[in-house]
């Protein structure tokens, strides 16, 4: 596959008002690309907005939507094509987590949560996914998390969810082959953003080292970059080697010793 050219694309980027996704906006912008960047915080999403097109004069559009609405990616298509905006590339970032034993956690902030980090990625995913596949050189990349490899006690359900996102992505990749889609789950570790902030705690972090938000773009967009580019990427050394010690485990040994990492009992 040739490199991605990103001067001829339009980027759509949920979760884009703080961390990873603010990230891929402004890396994504620096390489060219226009972006339409998606959250609930109008007034960062028109900072943001404003601040890529001075430094780097793309077209920079912020839609402020919830994203754990009922239909959001169509919703989202209908919005966008108001405003008259092709999208060629989607980035589905947004996502948040809870923390705590599962029987103790608020029922509706669980719902929440599965709106957002499974079904509003899906149905983004459907919404866009037959125009990307016609312009045939852009990229649909999900974020998945280093939890995706592992069940994770205190965080069942994020756990479960990034599980599901990289098994639906790489799925994706495999059906994409040969349209000139570049399809990826990226799965960082921790990582110094916002999401411990909504957690309410650093024990979800396992006590590991934080990356930045741009050592993990960084990750994405070089996998991306590759000529034949991979279904997933882990983000960081140490989560590499996490993510493939994982696989040679036992199913219950790898719950204890995640439930000892989270502090769960």
């Amino acid at each position: 596959m040739s490199a991605v050219d990103y001067r001829r694309q339009t980027t759509l980027i949920t979760g884009a008002s703080a961390g990873i996704g603010a990230e891929f906006a402004r890396q994504i912008a620096a390489r060219g690309s226009a972006v339409v960047l998606v959250a609930r915080r109008r007034e960062r999403l028109e900072n943001l907005a404003a601040e890529l097109a001075a430094t780097h004069g793309v077209r920079a559009t912020a839609i402020p939507l919830d994203l754990g609405l009922p239909g959001v990616g169509e919703t989202l298509a209908e919005e966008v094509a108001r405003r008259g905006l092709t999208v060629t590339s989607v980035v589905n970032n947004a996502g948040f987590g809870t923390f705590g034993p599962f029987h103790t956690e608020d029922p509706q902030r669980l719902r929440e949560e599965i709106a957002v980090d499974i079904a509003g990625l899906v149905d983004i995913s459907r919404a866009f996914i037959g125009p990307l596949r016609s312009a045939g050189d852009g990229v649909l990349v999900n974020v998945a998390s280093m939890a995706a490899y592992l069940p994770v006690p205190n965080m069942a359900v994020y756990a479960a969810a990034k599980a599901f996102v990289l098994s639906f992505t790489e799925a994706l990749w495999q059906e994409s082959r040969g349209t000139g889609l570049r399809v990826l789950a990226l799965s960082p570790g921790a990582t110094g953003t916002e999401f411990f902030e909504v957690t309410g705690t650093d024990a979800a972090a396992g006590g590991a080292k934080m990356q930045s938000p741009q050592e993990v773009v960084a990750t994405a967009l070089r996998a991306l970059d590759r000529r034949t580019p991979p279904p997933s990427v882990v983000s960081g050394r140490r989560n590499r080697v996490m993510a493939s010690l994982s696989r040679g485990l036992t199913r219950r040994r790898a719950v204890l010793v995640m439930g000892s990492m989270t502090g769960a009992r």
